[in-house]
């Protein structure tokens, strides 16, 4: 169970728009020191808050959530001590210790060699900041949009005064002011590269706008990424039904592949990995992950002891 801690500084981090890891232990093989039921919150720093066992599986549980949160997809992550223990028939192993053994859709399993000995399954589940999509407009179907986008996981983000303030990750940008602010803003959502622009008004007017941005210098490449008018087409007359054709959109391009996620915070890129040269474990390399200078190259270790080990080896 989460506990009340972990719960608050959950929720600091959601309000912050910060991305971070809840790993679950949802079973604990003996021996083992952690308890199905433990939580740890993984930030995108790899920083762990919690216990979801020793240094040896915090490695993994830091690796894979790392992995999460550049995929977006929850996944079972299921840590073996060695490999006698591992894919079940069937499955397919990779050899070399600290490796994947086995993996199929939602899990992975991986050999941990330097785990004391037990099975540990630890479920990841990402929590990413909500998509935005940038709104201009105060008309009817502006406030459609703005009432419907939360029970779609959409974050509505108001645009004042025509000034588009865009981030990595935002999804798109709906202008449905009918005639205020809408040149400028299309054209800031258009050299911006946000996955969807969208313009509400009637193919006539729509044509016109279209005729203005070009002529204005806006390349023909950039306005054919312009939906204009928003939305599916649904035969949509009030505007709450024009609201919903253009989430409709939005949902198609957020789940369509054209549009990528990118968590807030340090750490957002894929983690660079290393292998222990001692023990072999795969690590997820963050400041504080021991290291040392051979020959002109880094190598990075599990733990001190391993550091030590290398250093004895090769001095």
């Amino acid at each position: 169970m989460i506990t009340d801690a972990l719960a608050r500084r959950a929720e600091t981090l959601a309000a912050q728009g910060a991305s971070f890891v809840t790993a679950t232990v949802v079973r604990a093989q003996r021996p083992t020191s952690v308890q199905a039921g433990n939580v740890a919150l993984i930030t995108s720093d790899g920083k762990i808050d919690g216990f979801v066992g020793g240094v040896c599986a915090e490695h993994s549980v830091r690796l894979y959530s790392l992995k999460v949160l550049e995929s977006g997809e929850p996944i079972l992550l299921k840590i073996l001590p060695d490999a006698d223990s591992g894919a079940e028939d069937g499955e397919e192993e990779e050899e070399g210790p600290g490796q994947e053994m086995a993996s199929e859709e939602g899990s992975v399993t991986v050999q941990n060699p330097c785990l004391s000995g037990g099975a540990i399954e630890v479920f990841l589940e990402p929590r990413l900041p909500l998509p935005r999509v940038h709104l201009v407009g105060s008309t009817p179907i502006a406030g459609a949009i703005e009432r419907l986008a939360p029970e779609l996981g959409l974050e509505i983000v108001r645009v004042p005064r025509g000034v588009l303030d865009t981030a990595p990750g935002d999804l798109g940008l709906v202008v449905a002011a009918h005639g205020r602010d809408e040149l400028e803003t299309v054209r800031q959502g258009l050299e911006a590269h946000l996955p969807y622009v969208g313009l509400v008004a009637s193919p006539k007017r729509a044509a016109g706008l279209v005729d203005e941005l070009r002529a204005d210098g806006v390349s023909d490449q950039l306005l054919s990424e312009l939906e204009a008018p928003a939305g599916i087409e649904i035969e949509a007359h009030t505007p709450a039904e024009i609201g919903l054709s253009i989430l409709a959109r939005l949902i198609a391009v957020r789940r369509g592949g054209s549009y990528t996620p990118v968590p807030a915070g340090p750490g957002t890129l894929a983690p660079e990995i290393a292998v222990d040269p001692v023990c072999g474990m795969t690590v997820a390399v963050i400041e504080d992950t021991p290291r040392t200078e051979y020959e002109g190259e880094t190598f990075y270790f599990c733990r001190p002891g391993c550091k030590t080990t290398f250093e004895q080896e090769h001095a």
